[in-house]
């Protein structure tokens, strides 16, 4: 059982090297969704076709050793197949719930832009309140929840920009990219013969992974750290190339995933550091640039260079 930090530590580290098994040369990738597994999160992974999304995915599943559900995102499909629906049961004479694709504790909603936002939408409950209501009915998801959503870049065919409110319930968003050479050729060598994914086995439990985040929660942040992800957040408000700055729940999101950046650098504390590590993942997606910003290629990133600069001047806005 979980009961310190260094445990924490140690199982932590443990399935991101069994994920490295079938995901070669993206460590960091994989410790950002890792860190936010620790945070009670979701994550939304977007990139390129093929460059080993859904696989991540997959290879986490297993070594959490938890159930695990794959929505294949599609035009026609609909909200009922997410979250089930209620069908009269001749044998009861009653109305009865029939469960969604929703309902496991790693749910990949794969290619999630290709649907709806009608469709996107009814994740929304699910993903702030680990529940979904069906005819009046609240069902609660198993715990730990997480959905892990994979999109291609919005620019191609087919494709359906998330609204707002559907990104900020996700924790992160992160990027793999390309391998380097060699870690492409390292890849080739494990995929020669069967798929390395067959062997992947379990080496964490349900129970180790709501332990750590126990644990995560209790990582100590000074009323300074504080005050310091509030400025960040206050500056991206105020930016004149910024439409929607990010919200309090961002906010919270990067106090949280301080603190899992904390634990896993072995610390029992959030530094300055660590916040600004885990801006550009959690921040990113929540903030909507001017159209005007965009013509002048003033991108997203820049805002949040220009926020954690002068944060840590000790600038605050008005």
């Amino acid at each position: 059982m979980i009961t310190t930090n260094a445990q924490a530590l140690r199982c932590m580290r443990t399935i991101i090297s069994n994920v490295e098994k079938i995901i070669v040369g993206k460590q960091y990738a994989i410790s950002l969704v890792m860190a936010t597994l620790a945070c009670r999160g979701h994550v939304l992974i977007e990139d390129v076709p093929g460059v080993g999304k859904t696989s991540l995915v997959a290879a986490l599943a297993r070594s959490v050793n938890g159930s695990f559900k794959r929505i294949q995102f599609t035009p026609d499909i609909m909200p009922s197949d997410i979250t089930g629906y209620s069908a009269f049961s001749p044998k009861t004479g009653e109305f009865e719930y029939r469960s969604g694709a929703v309902m496991s504790q790693f749910v990949l909603a794969d290619e999630i832009n290709r649907t709806s936002p009608k469709t996107q939408s009814s994740l929304l409950e699910v993903m702030e309140e680990n529940q979904v209501t069906v005819d009046g009915l609240t069902h609660p998801v198993p715990s730990p929840f997480m959905v892990l959503a994979t999109q291609n870049p919005v620019d191609y065919l087919g494709t359906f920009a998330l609204p707002e409110a559907q990104l900020d319930r996700f924790f992160m968003k992160i990027s793999l990219g390309y391998p380097d050479e060699k870690a492409e050729s390292k890849m080739l060598e494990r995929f020669k013969g069967k798929n390395p994914m067959d062997n992947l086995g379990p080496v964490a439990e349900g129970t180790d992974i709501i332990a750590v985040q126990n644990l995560t929660e209790q990582i100590y942040v000074d009323p300074e750290i504080n005050k310091f992800i509030v400025t960040v957040a206050r500056h991206t408000r105020e930016h004149p190339d910024v439409q929607l700055g990010a919200s309090p729940r961002a906010s919270i999101c990067l106090f949280r995933a301080s603190q899992a950046w904390a634990l896993y650098e072995g610390r029992d504390y959030v530094i300055p550091d660590d916040v600004m590590q885990m801006a550009p993942h959690v921040l990113s997606h929540r903030i909507l640039m001017r159209q005007e910003a965009n013509i002048r290629k003033v991108s997203v990133y820049d805002v949040l260079d220009t926020a954690l600069e002068l944060a840590t001047a000790g600038v605050v806005p008005r």
